[in-house]
């Protein structure tokens, strides 16, 4: 791609949109092997649940693509009309209600290639991570994961992916992407590589998610990790001021092949959690690692002894189950992050205040990751994953549902106001909460003046009209 000043995106229509009717889209159904749906239909609901609930979408027209050829139509069918494009997969990071919007649906697209010899595995757009696992598990084999089986592999590149055990060994899993299949806004399926078309492979991996197109398929590398020693350590909150303090110090003498993360839990009293830990809050300290199991208790050793733990789940184990357990039904939460340069003792301090034994916190989940290793390093062929030179990530999420929310996001705010003066602007996409990055400018501090940028050229290049404005959104009279 080359500089090219003359395509502008067209302004958003702030008009109301008008419904579409069956004579609208009866072209598009003839053309589309799975549904096409309008608001009313019987599958119309369920085609448009995303797995966060909190934002409830509701678009112009849903369609359920089966195959690339349907994505094309969906999107040809969208920029003819000037309706904006949705990308649903999986749905965990949905923060617009795609109103007016065709809704394309990728969970259908969920097909999955390993290719042994050449440490390479293929997955569909609609791909979720433990579908991936379940086949890379047979040959001794492992991708750069994120912790739920019921992300989507797809958005999980796109945003950077951060694997809370492979993570510090290899970095992000966008640093290992290979090739990208995807629709851009002409309608046209692409399948771009480094050295095909160099600025829009660099841009999507960390560029953020449905923003330059529609993944139809992509393709990763694989490494020789069959088995990793991990798991958690359940403290009760009456220790967790001697263990934060013990952790934030332990944590940073870490070799890359060990990682770990500290959190609160609040637990519901239900029978799906351990009897331990019902209705309790927890800190929670998270280790894994890939190297030698004997160096790893040894430097876990210190953790252990720091207290009494309420439960320990820490064994060696098939890398498959590095994935947790993962709600099977659609809930709602709220989110918010922040990138750490530093965590010394006063943010320990302030993160007890708002979210320890002792606080009147509502939320269910405050993690602290130890970052560093390898994710500070720039891969080989460079990407837009920005945020690299953070410590720490801090997140924190809530009960998303009407009437909590409004609590659970004050206090949000709170905590990350609170670690303010150790925070950096730039962080991980993937890492952004649900109030987070929804705007031109918020986005630009996100990535830095000169990534975003690039990543705004980039956009202006390949998608002129602005069709894919609704999720991330780069306005390049910001640049």
């Amino acid at each position: 791609m080359t500089a090219h000043t003359t395509m502008v995106p067209t302004p958003r229509n702030t008009t109301v949109p008008t419904p579409l009717s069956r004579v609208d889209i009866a072209g598009l159904s003839a053309l589309v092997a799975g549904p096409v749906l309008l608001p009313g239909d019987t599958g119309y609901p369920p085609e448009c649940a995303a797995c966060n609930q909190a934002t409830p979408m509701r678009p112009a027209v849903a369609v359920g693509a089966t195959r690339a050829t349907d994505v094309q139509a969906a999107v040809r069918f969208a920029a003819e009309r000037d309706l904006p494009v949705a990308v649903l997969a999986t749905g965990h990071q949905v923060t617009q209600s795609a109103e007016g919007a065709v809704l394309i649906n990728m969970s259908r697209m969920a097909q999955v290639g390993i290719d042994p010899s050449q440490r390479l595995a293929r997955a569909g757009g609609g791909v979720r991570w433990r579908q991936v696992l379940g086949e890379t598990d047979k040959y001794g084999l492992a991708p750069i994961s994120g912790s739920s089986p019921t992300v989507g592999v797809a958005g999980y590149h796109l945003g950077g992916g951060h694997s809370p055990v492979m993570g510090r060994r290899y970095g992000y899993a966008a640093d290992h992407v290979q090739a990208l299949e995807i629709v851009t806004a002409d309608g046209e399926l692409r399948r771009v590589t480094a050295n095909s078309d160099p600025d829009l492979f660099w841009a999507l991996r960390g560029g953020g998610k449905g923003n330059f197109g529609v993944i139809t398929a992509l393709e990763f590398t694989l490494f020789p990790v069959k088995t990793f020693y991990g798991g958690g350590l359940y403290f009760a909150a009456d220790h967790a001021e001697t263990v934060l303090h013990a952790w934030r110090e332990w944590v940073t003498g870490l070799p890359p092949e060990m990682s770990s993360s500290a959190a609160f839990i609040r637990q519901p009293s239900v029978p799906e959690v351990p009897a331990p830990l019902r209705g309790t809050l927890a800190l929670y300290v998270r280790f894994s690692s890939v190297g030698p199991k004997d160096a790893a208790e040894r430097l876990l050793s210190p953790v252990r002894a720091l207290a009494p733990t309420v439960l320990d789940t820490i064994t060696h184990q098939p890398y498959r189950r590095a994935l947790s357990a993962a709600p099977t039904e659609p809930v709602s939460w709220v989110a918010r992050s922040a990138a750490l340069r530093d965590f010394p003792a006063e943010a320990a301090d302030a993160l007890l205040t708002l979210a320890g034994p002792d606080s009147d916190s509502v939320l269910r989940f405050v993690e602290l990751r130890a970052l560093g290793g390898a994710l500070e390093c720039r891969p080989a062929v460079p990407n837009a994953v920005p945020g690299r030179g953070a410590r720490f990530s801090l997140s924190g999420s809530g009960d998303g549902r009407p009437g909590a929310n409004l609590v659970a996001r004050e206090q949000l705010t709170t905590l990350t106001a609170a670690v303010a003066p150790w925070a950096q602007d730039e962080i991980m996409p993937n890492f952004l909460g649900t109030d987070q990055g929804k705007t031109p400018g918020e986005l630009r501090a996100v990535y830095g003046p000169q990534r975003y940028n690039q990543l705004a050229a980039i956009k202006e290049w390949y998608d002129p009209a602005n069709v894919f404005r609704m999720s991330m959104s780069y306005d390049v009279s910001l640049r």
